[in-house]
């Protein structure tokens, strides 16, 4: 009888750490563990906070009766490294130099890696690897979609990598086919969105949602005309930081509404808010035009459009972004964002040997 190989996803954020724990599929236990203002404000940074964060999952292990040394691999979320390749990744020397440096800024998330390695180390087996699975970095992009418009800058590959190929793969074996031969189009609606053109097993196209890029969210402004964004910044009646919270943060749902809060504008349309009405059918509207446009990279009709994320529970928006695209291809919903999951199918993989571990080079 298979003896389950028992897998440790951790997945820091910026006031908590997520750990989960599971045997093949299975979940032993999963935990969300909270770290105050006051807990994180004496460190100067978020590397800072790795001894605090390590603690917290060993102490929390313990308390669930999980012994280190009966873990197979552990795995962290994936953090801002340089330009990857889809896949799962060994934590490997340069990688925890590039994470623990900020190659790419600094983010909760690089802590993922880290610490990752860090409990592996301290099972005391040889045989426990650390790994990162899809992180944000995923790029993919074909040269055509790297042109930007101007030979100052290329167009950037940053988006929700973990999931959107986590639910591409869920969708080709609920079809009976090969996530590395099929051809989808994704949409992850979030506080960010979004879309990604996945063909055989690559995403080769897709907004960068986190510089502005694609519809407007429930938090960002997405694509705007570039001379009238021009003209704030010369306007003098805003300042770099005005602008870049109008853009993110500050932008979309949270610009029009004041809130970026689904259930409430849920509340207000159902109470007859006419303009809360437009304002989301809108968002929905241009999440479609998305969803078009990276079909036609495609080059024929997508097997399936996928709409994932915490507002694809969201069955108005869901339904307003269905009529617009369901001529191209069926339209499967998946809400939410398990990304803990995620990370452990990436790890149980390359355990099984479906998949072989890459190396990260810098």
């Amino acid at each position: 009888m298979h003896r389950p190989f028992r897998v440790l996803a951790i997945n820091p954020g910026s006031t908590s750490t997520k750990i989960a724990c599971f045997d093949d599929e299975h979940p032993l236990m999963e935990e969300t563990l909270r770290h105050s203002v006051e807990e994180l404000q004496p460190f100067p940074s978020i590397n800072a906070q790795f001894a605090l964060r390590r603690d917290a999952v060993l102490s929390a292990l313990e308390t669930a009766a999980i012994p280190l040394d009966t873990l197979s691999a552990t795995v962290g979320r994936g953090g801002l490294i340089r330009p990857v390749s889809g896949g799962t990744y060994r934590v490997n020397a340069t990688m925890l130099a590039d994470l623990e440096h900020g190659v790419l800024g600094e983010h909760a998330s690089n802590l993922g890696g880290v610490l990752a390695r860090e409990i592996a180390v301290a099972t005391g087996r040889s045989d426990v690897e650390a790994y990162i699975v899809d992180p944000v970095v995923v790029d993919e992009l074909e040269p055509l979609a790297r042109y930007s418009g101007t030979s100052l800058f290329e167009r950037a590959s940053i988006f929700h990598a973990l999931n959107q190929r986590a639910v591409a793969r869920k969708a080709a074996d609920q079809l009976g086919v090969a996530y590395e031969s099929s051809r989808f189009v994704v949409a992850h609606l979030g506080g960010g969105i979004t879309v990604g053109a996945h063909r055989n097993g690559r995403v080769v196209d897709v907004n960068d949602g986190l510089n502005g890029d694609g519809p407007f969210t429930p938090e960002r402004s997405g694509s705007l005309p570039a001379l009238k964004i021009v003209d704030l910044c010369f306007s003098g009646d805003m300042d770099r930081a005005d602008i870049k919270r109008r853009i993110k943060g500050g932008g979309g749902l949270v610009d029009y509404l004041g809130t970026n809060d689904g259930l409430e504008i849920a509340a207000r349309i159902d109470r007859g808010d006419e303009g809360a009405t437009e304002v989301l059918e809108a968002m929905a509207y241009q999440v479609a035009k998305e969803i078009g446009a990276m079909s036609t990279v495609l080059e024929r009709n997508p097997d399936a459009i996928l709409i994932t994320g915490g507002y694809a529970y969201d069955e108005r928006l869901v339904e307003w972004i269905r009529r617009r695209v369901d001529f191209l291809a069926p339209v499967h919903v998946y809400p939410g964002e398990d990304e803990m999951t995620a990370l452990a199918a990436g790890a149980l993989r390359v355990l099984r040997g479906e998949e072989q571990p890459r190396e990260y080079t810098g």
